[in-house]
């Protein structure tokens, strides 16, 4: 099976972070844990899927996020989107940040099987509320276009905020978009500008003329 764009990335920042995206492990499971995750680095697929379906069974929710990832992948004998979408589950009901967003872009995506939109905010919400910008950012757009979630520009500038607030640059510019046309926030030109300037700061193309129109705009006399 070809692997799910979703889940192409690496797992290797799990040795380091998984201690502030899921409930802290005992040193000796940490040790375990980062070991097989060395494993999986150095191309050790088997001892590496061996050792995470030892953790998953011990309830480690990064050992259950990988081994969901690596059925993704089609990185272990007979793949199995149903038990990558347990394993996650699992790892997701545990609190683990990560997995949250993993299983919510699977379920919207079809990547576990079929598409289930309301499930997948479910999870994107818990995801959003524990940080994730990414997962900001769909609940946002969600809200946004009605998508999956009832349409409601208010409860959408609410997490492009934070999700802008967390660096995500389109983020920063729809912000600036809603908060100019006054859509579902007060309308405010010098909070807008503010907005547009630190995504043009942050790389956004259209940002910067934006900044000069408000520029223009706000150096007029009031009428």
């Amino acid at each position: 099976m070809s692997p799910p764009t979703l889940f192409i990335s690496c797992l290797l920042w799990l040795a380091a972070a998984a201690a502030a995206a899921a409930p802290a492990l005992p040193p000796a499971l940490q040790a375990e844990l980062d070991a097989a995750v060395l494993a999986y680095e150095s191309r050790h697929i088997a001892p590496a899927r061996a050792a995470f379906e030892s953790l998953a069974r011990r309830q480690v929710p990064a050992a259950q996020y990988n081994l969901a990832v690596m059925h993704l992948r089609g990185e272990v004998p007979q793949p199995d989107l149903a038990l990558a979408q347990a394993l996650l589950t699992r790892a997701a009901s545990s609190g683990f940040v990560t997995a949250q967003l993993a299983l919510a872009q699977g379920l919207e995506n079809g990547d576990l099987g079929a598409r289930d939109l309301l499930l997948a905010h479910r999870w994107y919400a818990l995801a959003a509320a524990g940080g994730s910008v990414d997962a900001q950012v769909a609940m946002g757009t969600a809200h946004y276009l009605g998508r999956g979630l009832p349409k409601d520009p208010a409860r959408a500038a609410h997490w492009f905020r934070e999700a802008a607030r967390g660096g995500d640059v389109g983020a920063m510019y729809l912000l600036a978009s809603m908060v100019e046309q006054g859509d579902g926030v007060e309308r405010d030109l010098r909070l807008a500008r503010y907005w547009y300037d630190i995504a043009a700061r942050n790389g956004d193309e259209a940002a910067p003329g934006k900044v000069r129109e408000l520029d223009a705009r706000l150096a007029l006399p009031p009428r």
